[in-house]
């Protein structure tokens, strides 16, 4: 898969894409990772590329112009996605990183100051993503998260596809507890049903306890969640649980 990243700081991606995983697909030709300096392609003698915004207001807006170029100099297909990343955005979750790893070349603007001209988005971009309902002071940060989500989806980038299968937001539940060696810890054991070596068991009681971290941590997520008749039983002895150790908090 081929990355293009439009942006005001490329150095910033060095080190993020020079280790790990991210650095050994790249040695691979599994992914290509392309910086392009959005100031490269301003016209003014001192490389500015924002501007103060018509109708007043804090802060600066980047210019159309040199993202125009910018974009234009890519000689992209249409198929391409043009991705800006945005508070305004769709929300960016395990889902839609699953749909992006499927596309064989992404490009992404990394937006910065108050955001960018909004004729770019009308005319250039094909989708806004947000990674989360905060600002950062860039979108650098934000495509570091998206390509490293992305990435690791690709076929042999993780050497086993298999290890993401479990993994959080998988199906919309949360991942279940791991542990590993010594079997205690400052006192605390591995629970027992994992060193018991019955596959059967240790799957049920995975699947509970991912249950258990997603009623609790993140239940908005149970509404997508597919649940067969034991999970929404087991969830419903939850809800009572809950029920009861309030009723008992408030007497």
């Amino acid at each position: 898969m081929k990355f293009d990243i439009l942006t005001l700081f490329p150095e910033m991606f060095s080190s993020v894409f020079s280790y790990g995983i991210i650095k050994r697909a790249i040695d691979n030709n599994l992914i290509d990772i392309n910086l392009h300096n959005i100031r490269d392609f301003s016209e003014d003698k001192f490389g500015r590329v924002d501007d103060y915004p018509y109708g007043g207001g804090p802060g600066m807006v980047l210019r159309p112009e040199p993202l125009y170029r910018a974009i234009k100099s890519l000689n992209l297909d249409n198929e391409v996605p043009i991705i800006y990343l945005s508070p305004s955005g769709i929300p960016f979750n395990q889902q839609k990183a699953k749909e992006l790893a499927t596309k064989k070349h992404i490009v992404i603007v990394s937006g910065h100051y108050e955001g960018i001209d909004e004729r770019i988005i009308t005319t250039c971009i094909t989708e806004e993503i947000s990674i989360g309902d905060y600002i950062l002071n860039g979108g650098e940060i934000a495509a570091m998260v998206v390509i490293d989500a992305v990435a690791r989806l690709l076929p042999g980038v993780l050497g086993n596809l298999a290890s993401t299968e479990e993994e959080s937001f998988n199906n919309y539940l949360l991942e279940y507890p791991q542990y590993t060696r010594p079997a205690v810890f400052n006192g605390i054991s591995v629970p027992e049903v994992l060193l018991s070596g019955n596959h059967a068991l240790i799957k049920e009681w995975r699947r509970k306890k991912s249950l258990e971290k997603t009623f609790y941590n993140r239940p908005d997520l149970l509404e997508k969640a597919v649940l067969d008749d034991s999970d929404k039983a087991f969830i419903e002895s939850l809800r009572r649980l809950e029920r009861r150790d309030k009723d008992e908090h408030h007497k």
